[in-house]
């Protein structure tokens, strides 16, 4: 299955960024006379409600949910990196505040969390960027501080610490490649729960709003058409359970192969 993920999660990201240099067709030219066409060789994966073709909208659309899963995840990956390891590393009072911080944010389920923050704020693409990262890096962030306690107590750390080496460079330079592994899985599966969060708000009309457009607000847009009109829902929601599916096979595949390799 991983080869398979990798495949259809690459074709994904290419149909998404570059498609369009080989598929022509303006995402946001309406045709009067091509309102809810099914897919035909003229529009392959049919046309919306305005007679606007799907093919061209999902490749615009994956764009944005695309770059909002990639970059929520690595900002909220990064975050959960640099508190996780400074907790685990300054210890005392830091961590105690680690501690309260944390179970805070983790006191709110992260939908509501979501849906207070954009209820507040004009949601655009960096916003929901923003908002995606600063609700879901709480996991990733845990896990770090307890692998890093763990690196902590090996006796090379301690050695450092004697020796008065800085902070920030046992940090960088030997925490973090310990950590590589960790950070790798929590990264894609982050990136799979952005783009679910983004659809989510989206379809709820709280997320990404027209001239621009996602998976999710296309989506959306099909919802009161899926009766005499499948194909507007249906091409949105593979492409976004295609893209989660992948990024969790790849996932569980690196994470077992990492297990793996600390049980030997």
């Amino acid at each position: 299955m991983f080869p398979t993920s990798l495949f259809v999660l690459g074709f994904i990201l290419f149909f998404s960024f570059f498609g369009s240099l080989f598929y022509g067709v303006d995402p946001s030219s309406l045709d009067k006379n091509a309102i809810l066409l099914p897919p035909t060789l003229n529009h392959w994966l049919g046309t919306d409600r305005l007679g606007r073709d799907m093919m061209a909208r999902l490749m615009q659309g994956g764009q944005v949910s695309l770059l909002i899963g990639f970059m929520s995840a690595f900002l909220s990956t990064l975050i959960g990196l640099l508190y996780g390891i400074s907790a685990a590393l300054l210890r005392g009072g830091f961590d105690k505040l680690f501690i309260i911080i944390v179970d805070l944010f983790l006191t709110f389920p992260t939908l509501f969390l979501l849906l207070t923050l954009v209820s507040y704020i004009n949601a655009s693409m960096w916003i929901l960027i923003l908002i995606i990262s600063i609700t879901g890096w709480m996991g990733t962030a845990r896990l770090i501080r307890s692998e890093s306690f763990a690196i902590g107590s090996k006796p090379f750390i301690r050695i450092l610490h004697i020796a008065h080496v800085h902070p920030l460079k046992i940090m960088m330079k030997y925490y973090a490649p310990l950590l590589a592994p960790i950070v790798l899985v929590s990264f894609t599966f982050g990136v799979g729960g952005a783009i679910l969060a983004e659809s989510g708000l989206s379809f709820l009309g709280l997320g990404i709003t027209a001239p621009q457009m996602s998976w999710g607000s296309i989506l959306s847009s099909g919802k009161e058409v899926i009766d005499i009109a499948w194909w507007v829902s249906f091409f949105p929601g593979l492409m976004i359970f295609l893209v989660t599916f992948s990024l969790m096979n790849i996932s569980n595949t690196l994470q077992s192969q990492w297990n793996q390799k600390e049980s030997r």
